[in-house]
């Protein structure tokens, strides 16, 4: 009895301190700031009977220390080379349970899961608080920019080209060709996605299609982490260039009428001269004959 009655002292505190065990998924931009989120809503805290250890949860590596705080002072004796003066904690806040870390200019070494732990020395040392956080990176990719044909009366059955690209985003994108007639998904005729040094990725597609009379074509760029969904549509790429073109034209006609009107003023300004020196001329010869 005095077996089963240990065993279940045990259970309970193993349970205890799996639901006190809190897991987020922090999203952050490539090259920005994260905070690892370890918030402790219990009793009145002491800094100096604490100690808290940030350490990374998914990896075996020989060094997993990010960050540790202990009696009140960081200790970076046992700290990651790859963290250091990159890690900051709360200092106004450690008082009030809330022991997050500020992780500075994150990169894709960046991306694991974090585990936070507090533990408490009073008669023993105890663990009061356990959190993990995993932690994503992302960056938005640039608006695509889509290449199509040019649309003529004769080119409906002919086979033509759309090209569509964007850059700068991180993870890896999804690419869609989408047929917005009726909104069908159509297979690229190539897509490639190039990884740069910087860590971000690039993608190209290139679609082959059957020309139609009413051709409507979207290219939609995914990012699945950051929630994003960019797209270029032939269509309104045609609008856009008869726009710019319309544009050119009034920018032409607005430049002739300007030419036009600068013609005029100085043969204007021409006449006032020859009136004011026909003028002046006759006034000294009328002296010349009154002497």
């Amino acid at each position: 009895f005095c077996f089963s009655y240990r065993f279940l002292l045990l259970l309970l505190h193993i349970l205890r301190a799996v639901i006190a065990l809190e897991e987020k998924i922090i999203v952050s931009k490539l090259g920005g700031n994260a905070t690892l989120s370890c918030i402790y809503r219990g009793t009145e805290l002491h800094l100096k009977n604490l100690r808290v250890y940030w350490q990374i949860a998914d990896d075996q590596e020989e060094c997993s220390v990010v960050h540790a705080l202990i009696s009140g002072q960081d200790n970076e004796s046992e700290q990651c080379i790859h963290f250091k003066n990159r890690t900051q904690l709360f200092w106004d806040r450690l008082e009030n349970g809330d022991f997050s870390l500020l992780l500075l200019n994150v990169s894709q070494s960046d991306e694991h899961k974090y585990k936070c732990v507090v533990l408490q020395k009073t008669e023993y040392t105890k663990v009061i608080h356990q959190a993990e956080v995993v932690l994503s990176l992302a960056a938005s990719y640039s608006q695509p920019i889509l290449y199509g044909p040019i649309k003529t009366s004769d080119s409906a059955g002919e086979e033509v080209t759309f090209n569509c690209k964007s850059g700068n985003g991180y993870p890896e994108p999804n690419l869609y060709w989408i047929n917005k007639t009726d909104n069908s998904h159509l297979h690229p005729s190539k897509l490639d996605i190039t990884l740069h040094t910087d860590g971000t990725y690039s993608v190209f597609s290139t679609l082959k299609v059957k020309a139609t009379s009413n051709m409507q074509i979207e290219c939609s760029i995914e990012n699945k982490i950051l929630q994003e969904n960019l797209s270029a549509n032939y269509t309104q790429q045609k609008q856009s260039n008869g726009s710019s073109t319309e544009s050119h034209k009034d920018l032409e006609k607005n430049g002739r009428g300007a030419q036009a009107a600068g013609v005029v003023s100085m043969v204007i300004l021409i006449g006032l001269l020859v009136v004011l020196t026909c003028w002046l001329w006759r006034r000294r010869s009328s002296r010349l004959v009154s002497h």
